[in-house]
């Protein structure tokens, strides 16, 4: 059994029924009393970080979490349906673990899930995809607000800003994480 003793940046821990990954520990001395380890925590659910003190020599749960490629299949409802490559199995992921990631899902597209116990924690996307326009401002909307962008719409449903010279139709890379144009292609 592992204890707070070896706690270290990257363990994954099941504390609570909660699962956190562990971004940063030290052993801290105090005045009275025994040390302590102090623990920052991001909660792997719901992407929140927080602070925990351990008392040395306390067990802790140790986890390791699976990583599978899967390829999206088809909006379900309000979830998403995705092929686990490995096992062509089909899995059924809540709209509310992809949160606005959901903006970018296209067919085919690959993902790379984090699973604990068969249960989906969260889902990567590609930083970068290629999507086509189907919508943008006009020109002169945009110049009328004096900007050297407009709105354009891809046909994932994602709203991104644009140079005036895109349209519809055109090919561009989009980085999924910022949620910027990078160029056309």
């Amino acid at each position: 059994m592992t204890t707070t003793n070896q706690i270290t940046p990257g363990m994954t821990l099941d504390m609570d029924g909660k699962i956190y990954r562990v971004e940063s520990s030290v052993k801290v001395s105090v005045p009275k009393g025994s040390p302590i380890i102090k623990a920052k925590l991001r909660d792997l659910l719901t992407d929140q970080m927080i602070e925990k003190n351990f008392k040395l020599n306390q067990p802790i749960v140790e986890i390791s979490l699976e990583e599978h490629q899967l390829e999206f299949l088809y909006p379900e409802k309000k979830s998403f349906l995705f092929l686990d490559i490995a096992n062509l199995e089909q899995i059924l992921v809540p709209g509310d673990i992809l949160g606005d990631k959901i903006n970018y899902l296209k067919e085919g597209i690959a993902v790379k899930a984090v699973l604990y116990k068969d249960k989906i924690f969260s889902l990567e996307l590609p930083q970068f995809l290629e999507l086509m326009v189907i919508k943008t401002e006009s020109t002169e909307e945009a110049m009328a607000v004096s900007s050297s962008t407009k709105k354009a719409t891809l046909e994932t449903g994602a709203n991104v800003d644009v140079p005036l010279f895109i349209e519809t139709g055109d090919v561009i890379k989009v980085d999924t994480q910022s949620n910027e144009y990078i160029q056309r292609v």
